[in-house]
């Protein structure tokens, strides 16, 4: 496998760990809160949800974003 498809692979089993660990961590969250977005709000979500769905997008992001520096 080349080094690209390898990196891309890590970063996908990496941040799917992080997103089964993520539902298994707000089970009992009881603290809830609307994410107020530029049209509407969303539902209301556990905060615990916001948080970690906002740091595993930024490692995907991230991951790309070093994918497309080493091309260079």
């Amino acid at each position: 496998m080349s080094f690209l498809i390898k990196k891309l692979f890590l970063a996908l089993i990496f941040n799917s760990c992080l997103f089964i660990v993520l539902f298994i961590g707000i089970q009992n969250s009881s603290n809830k809160n609307k994410v107020d977005l530029l049209i509407d709000e969303t539902i209301e979500l556990p905060i615990s949800f916001i948080v970690g769905s906002s740091f595993i997008l930024g490692s995907i992001f991230g991951s790309f974003l070093i994918l497309d520096m080493d091309n260079k």
